[in-house]
């Protein structure tokens, strides 16, 4: 989860630098959140510019390190050994095959904290980020009653065109058994802060790769008269746009109904105004399903259009025990304090569909709700994904360091991360749901 970015204009980025200098950086910018943007070209006399080509690899092993071990929110990193991770890695860093090979390596280095939010992202995933775009076969799929399940296709994809379609099982990925490709992946991934986080690793690796590259794939019919018979398919990765998206209505039943695809800012408004517009509704669904999370901010403004009156939310666990600041203004409180909607809240049944997906900004609003008792949680028990931090860091080389700098306690005490929001009602999924939700959710 990551706070809104700061924005600054340029007479704004020349007053706080001023002041830096007048009274030293970490005073006025204890966090980094200006210095995080920003790497450092170098000097023509800098010894930056007689070093190897590749020189900025051992510049980003060093910020990657140096920047968790100074700043991670937990002092003790969770009781990893970190020097002792570095020598392990180290070596293998500079033995990397590739560029490609070296960012996926040093982002395993960070999955030894066990924290999906603590990542390392190369360049590329950077450019298809800012472009909400992903470059992949355009397929998602997870291990199901002993086989390899497509949960989404995108209608775009070759794979779709080739007649695959959700609820079908994945028999074999270039010629080899699927299932037995997609545990070596997940062997192969990083650590995450559950196993289910981690084995969104092994997706990507399968999935994954540079647009035009080929996979095949067999894929087994599971329903209709057909079921049993096989497609086969060669299928290239292709650019997919994944732009932020929701929907909401009144339901058939009478009930509202939003569904929103993460906690982005730009949505915000248009989320409030279908809570408004629904005021009549004798309840309401919020439908958190693979719903990634985003803003903390956003996550707290929704929560107080269902309060009627103030409560004490999330407390928040800093590495210094203080609040995070910036020119000392606190951008968050340490203890979270909801003032309520009052007359404008919607105070009617809530229900809060969560899946495995539902991470993040997406945990802090399903908890909160369900420990003032506002709210029921129905379905699968969340990600287990709740920590924050404030704004990549940019690093040599191109890629971007993302590193956990806030832990949450839900109001009733309880821990989040690693062990996610438990539902009022578990529902697990099984294979006819899938393949009756087969174009609920596109990859």
């Amino acid at each position: 989860m990551r706070l809104p970015a700061l924005m600054f204009t340029s007479s704004h980025c020349i007053s706080i630098v001023a002041f830096s200098l007048l009274t030293g950086c970490a005073v006025v910018d204890p966090y980094n959140i200006i210095g995080r943007t920003y790497v450092p070209p170098p000097t023509a006399d800098s010894p930056l510019s007689i070093q190897a080509p590749d020189a900025w690899k051992q510049q980003a092993l060093d910020q990657v390190w140096n920047t968790i071990n100074e700043r991670y929110y937990d002092a003790t990193l969770s009781g990893v050994n970190w020097p002792a991770v570095r020598a392990e890695y180290e070596p293998r860093l500079k033995a990397a095959a590739s560029d490609d090979a070296y960012w996926e390596l040093l982002d395993k280095m960070t999955g030894e904290l066990r924290d999906s939010h603590t990542r390392v992202h190369s360049p590329k995933q950077v450019a298809q980020q800012r472009a909400y775009e992903n470059h992949s076969l355009g397929i998602n799929f997870l291990e199901l009653d002993g086989a390899l399940v497509l949960s989404s296709v995108h209608p775009e994809s070759d794979a779709y065109w080739a007649g695959a379609r959700a609820g079908m099982i994945i028999k074999t990925i270039n010629d080899e058994p699927a299932l037995a490709v997609f545990r070596r992946m997940l062997a192969e991934a990083r650590d995450s802060s559950t196993p289910w986080a981690r084995t969104r690793g092994a997706v990507r690796k399968i999935s994954a790769g540079d647009i035009d590259t080929v996979a095949s794939m067999t894929f087994v019919r599971t329903t209709g008269k057909d079921s049993g018979s096989e497609i086969n398919a060669n299928m290239k990765r292709r650019s997919f746009r994944t732009p932020p998206s929701n929907a909401n209505r009144v339901l058939p039943s009478g009930y509202g109904y939003i569904r929103f695809s993460n906690f982005i800012g730009s949505m915000e408004s248009e989320i409030l105004r279908a809570i408004e517009r629904m005021k009549a509704t004798p309840g309401m669904v919020i439908d958190l399903r693979n719903n990634g999370g985003g803003s903390l901010t956003m996550a707290q403004t929704l929560i107080n259009a269902f309060l009627p009156g103030p409560k004490k939310g999330a407390r928040l666990l800093t590495r210094s025990g203080k609040a995070p600041t910036l020119m000392f203004i606190d951008l968050l409180k340490l203890e979270t304090e909801f003032k309520g909607s009052q007359g404008r809240a919607y105070t009617k049944p809530l229900v809060i569909l969560t899946n495995e997906a539902s991470a993040s900004a997406s945990e802090v609003f399903a908890s909160t709700l369900q420990d003032f008792g506002r709210a029921t949680v129905i379905g699968q028990r969340s990600c287990g994904c709740l920590l924050g931090f404030l704004g990549y860091a940019d690093l040599p080389g191109g890629g971007q360091l993302a590193y956990s700098e806030l832990g949450f306690i839900t109001p009733k005490g309880k821990r989040i991360e690693r062990e996610g929001v438990a539902p009022d009602r578990e529902i697990n999924v099984a294979l006819a749901q899938i393949d009756r939700n087969s174009t609920a959710a596109m990859a």
